[in-house]
Order: C-alpha cells, then sequence, then structure tokens
C-alpha cells in the first residue's frame, strides 16, 4: 500500500493514485473495483499492448494525427513497455471489465505518464487523445490475444513439441526391435513393438504440430481499425492497414486486417478453435503421460516394460520409493488446459452483438494453455522421455504367457480352436505353443511359422 498519493482527475472526477505509480486514475479505479485473484495479464500480452501503442503511434506520425514531439515520445515509451521496463506498472485483475478496458487504459496511462516524462518540459500527453488516438479497447484488446497468442505459439510451443516428437521419433527407432504385449481395453492383446507404441506417439505430437499451425494462421487477422463497434469511427482510413504492416515487419509474422472487423470484434471464433487444437494437444499428452506411466509400473507387481528415470524420491514413507512424477505433472498440465479450453468456450460465446465481453479470462487462459503445454513438453521430454530404457526381459517373460498369441492360430486352426488354446493357456499357466504342441493342432514345421511373434506385428497372412 502506498503511503503518499497524488490526486488525479478522469471522466468521474478526482482520484487518489499512488504517487510513484506511472498509471493514473482509470487504472487505480479498476484496482478497487476489481481485488479479485491476484492474477495478472501475462508479458506476452502486455508486450503485444505496447507493440500496438507503438505501432499506432508511428502511424498516426506519418499521417499528421499526432503532434512530432507527441508522438515521438509515444514511441520511445511504448517501446520501453513493450520490452518489459514498466511490467510492475501493469496491476489490473484479469476479472474486470469484459472488453479490457481497464487494461488499455492501464496501458494508454503508463504509456501517457512515461512519454510526459520524455518530454521533459515540452509537453504532456494524454491517455486517451493521443496514445489511444484512432483505437478502441474494443479493437485493441481482440488485437492484443491474437498477436500474443499466435507469437507464443511461433517462439515456446511449436519448438517444444518439435523438441517432444523428435526425442519420441528416437526411441521408436531405439525400441523397435522390443517386442511386447499389445493391450487393448487394458487386457492383453496381440503382440506390438515397443518402437510401434513410440511411433504412435511422436505422430500424435506431428499431427499436434501441423493443426497448431493451422489455427495460428487464423490468429494473424488482426481486429485493429474497427474501433468501437466494427465501423471505424474516428480513425483515418489507412490506419488500421499502416499499423497492422508495423506489427509485422516488428514480429516477422504475417499479420494483417481482419477482413470483417463485425466478426473480429463479436465473435472470438478464431480464439475458440486455437483453443480446441490446443485441447487436442493436452489430450495427447495424456494418453502418452498415462500410457509411459502404465509402461513403467511395478517394479515388481506392475507392467514395468520400461524403466523410468529416477528424478526424485517418490515417498515420505517409502523408502526406495520412485513414482513417475514426470508423467503426473503432464497430466495436471493436460486437465488444466482441458479447463482452460472450456473457459475459452464459454467466454467466446458471449459476443452480444458487436462485442465480446469476457476478453480478459479468455485471453488469460489461452495463453496459459500455451505456456503449459510448452513448458511441460520441455520438462518432460528433458526429464523423462529421453531417459526412458526397454526392459527387454520381463516384456518377453509377459508375452510369452499372452494367450492373444492364440490370435495368430486363426488361419491355420479356426477362430473357435483359437479360442479354446487361448482360454486353456490363460487358465492353466502354460504357453500358447506349449498347448499347441501338447494337442498336436500343427505339424511341428508349422509351429514356427505360426507362432512367430515379430511376424505378429506386420500385416500379412501365412501362405498357401
Amino acid at each position: 500500500m502506498a503511503d503518499t498519493y497524488r490526486t488525479e482527475r478522469d471522466s468521474l472526477g478526482e482520484m487518489k493514485v499512488p504517487a510513484e505509480a506511472r498509471y493514473g486514475p482509470q487504472t487505480q479505479r479498476a484496482v478497487e473495483n476489481f481485488p479479485i485473484s491476484g492474477q495478472r495479464f501475462s508479458r506476452r500480452f502486455i508486450q503485444a499492448m505496447g507493440l500496438i501503442k507503438k505501432s499506432a503511434a508511428e502511424t498516426n506520425l506519418e499521417l499528421g494525427n499526432l503532434d512530432p514531439g507527441i508522438a515521438k515520445a509515444i514511441i520511445a515509451a511504448a517501446g520501453e513497455v513493450a520490452d518489459g521496463a514498466w511490467d510492475e506498472e501493469f496491476v489490473l485483475d484479469i476479472y474486470q471489465t469484459g472488453s479490457g478496458t481497464s487494461t488499455n487504459m492501464n496501458t494508454n496511462e503508463v504509456v501517457a505518464h512515461r512519454a510526459t516524462e520524455l518530454l521533459e518540459d515540452a509537453g504532456s500527453v494524454h491517455p486517451n487523445d493521443h496514445v489511444n488516438f484512432g483505437q478502441s479497447s474494443n479493437d485493441t484488446i481482440p488485437t492484443a490475444i491474437h498477436i500474443s497468442t499466435r507469437i507464443a505459439i511461433e517462439e515456446e510451443l511449436i519448438p517444444a513439441l518439435q523438441h517432444m516428437h523428435d526425442a519420441l521419433a528416437e526411441k521408436a527407432t531405439e525400441f523397435d526391435g522390443v517386442l511386447k504385449s499389445g493391450r487393448t481395453h487394458l487386457m492383453d492383446a496381440t503382440p506390438v513393438r515397443l518402437g510401434q507404441e513410440f511411433s504412435g506417439y511422436a505422430t500424435q505430437i506431428r499431427k499436434g504440430i501441423e493443426r497448431i499451425r493451422v489455427v495460428a494462421a487464423e490468429l494473424e487477422e488482426l481486429a485493429l481499425g474497427g474501433t468501437a463497434t466494427g465501423t471505424g469511427i474516428n480513425t483515418h482510413e489507412d490506419f488500421s492497414r499502416h499499423t497492422i504492416a508495423k506489427i509485422a515487419l516488428a514480429t516477422g509474422i504475417s499479420f494483417c486486417e481482419a477482413d470483417d472487423h463485425f466478426e473480429a470484434q463479436g465473435a472470438k471464433d478464431a480464439a475458440v478453435n486455437a483453443a480446441g487444437a490446443l485441447n487436442t494437444i493436452a489430450t495427447s499428452f495424456m494418453k502418452i503421460a498415462d500410457d509411459i506411466r502404465w509402461l513403467g509400473s511395478g517394479p515388481t507387481s506392475g507392467l514395468h516394460e520400461i524403466r523410468l528415470p529416477a528424478v526424485q524420491p517418490g515417498s515420505s514413507i517409502m523408502p526406495g520409493k520412485v513414482n513417475p512424477v514426470m508423467s503426473e505433472a503432464m497430466m495436471m498440465v493436460a486437465a488444466r488446459v482441458m479447463g482452460n479450453h472450456t473457459t475459452v468456450t464459454v467466454a467466446g460465446s458471449r459476443g452480444n452483438f458487436e462485442l465480446n465481453v469476457m476478453m480478459p479470462v479468455l485471453a488469460h487462459a489461452l495463453l496459459e494453455s500455451v505456456d503449459l503445454l510448452s513448458n511441460i513438453a520441455h520438462a518432460f521430454t528433458d526429464r523423462c522421455l529421453i531417459g526412458i530404457e526397454a526392459n527387454q526381459e520381463r516384456a518377453r517373460e509377459l508375452l510369452e504367457r499372452n494367450p492373444a498369441i492364440a490370435t495368430a492360430l486363426n488361419p491355420y486352426i479356426g477362430y473357435d480352436e483359437a479360442a479354446v488354446v487361448a482360454k486353456e493357456s490363460a487358465r492353466r499357466g502354460v504357453s500358447v505353443r506349449d498347448i499347441v504342441t501338447e494337442k498336436r493342432l500343427l505339424p511341428e514345421e508349422q509351429i514356427d511359422e505360426a507362432l512367430d511373434v515379430r511376424s505378429m506385428t506386420e500385416p500379412g497372412l501365412p501362405e498357401g
């Protein structure tokens, strides 16, 4: 709590603001109105807001909409915001006005205050008249959502997923010769190779990358230029095109003006679509983490077909216990991202007429999902995947006791007779091979052919 205050005025009257704060009265009102969660917008989002204000001021300078001295001061101040110099001044809770007006004004006030400092005695910068010239919260906040999410996907998520994919693909090759029981419904099924299972995981991640690239392209359309309701009132006809071109140049991403500003501001379908792709990645993560947890279970009474790296003691009471903590962390991340998908879906559905009114929580959930998926992909890959080893002896032991091997007998003795063999194998605890030999169901020379486990992991029928 600040000890000293200054008094400022906005359209509602006077307001006491902490003396050292670079924000102003509208931000302070929001601080007092919304002491909800303590959660603030991320660095990515603030970076995007600073970039928007900087690019807008550059355009307004070129178009003659602002005094050159004021415009240059705004450009410098907004650049500092984009670079993270004033992050501590962005003090507002995520749960605020649904348009994000409070955060837009937080940005405008910080930039105006800092720009005025830079001007020294050469003038004063107004948050609305100068910093926000040609803009509205209703187009800047949607624009910031798209910019921040698109950059985070490009710089964080895709590299993290690629790292994970590459590790899985390497394990698929390394484990290609490891024969093991397949499992469906958590029950024994026909043989597979451990490498085949890992190739499936690698393909899940590869397709996740492909999906996220598709939705990321939709985020390149920006709402900037629609101002209050999508009509573009109070903005120069060239403003949005020039400003977005500067944003594209600064980021190296092909941002463009939305082809329909009413869709861009009234709906958040591109964000919902992006959350859906993130949700699919989370679903993949949950499956992969859970499979690896099961495959490493044991060591004496579980599957234990792989050995997981021991990264920390697993129990405060059971000595020597080591748990699959990296899998568990990834499963929890997946659960959170799935919840965020629901949040984004509900928020996206609240686009009443010309404006969505749940944008701050939508932005927070979307960016959190990107961050969580990126971070756990790196951690899980480095702390778990890379160190996984195959336990070939255990895999072979379980496979030899697997009655589902009898499936390979179908072309030789028929389904019904093969089912009898499978049941007897399970009941007596005797291998399928021993049952076939004992009952003389096949000539000796055909048994090896019929029960060649490696051949069971590939398509094909017996010759003849």
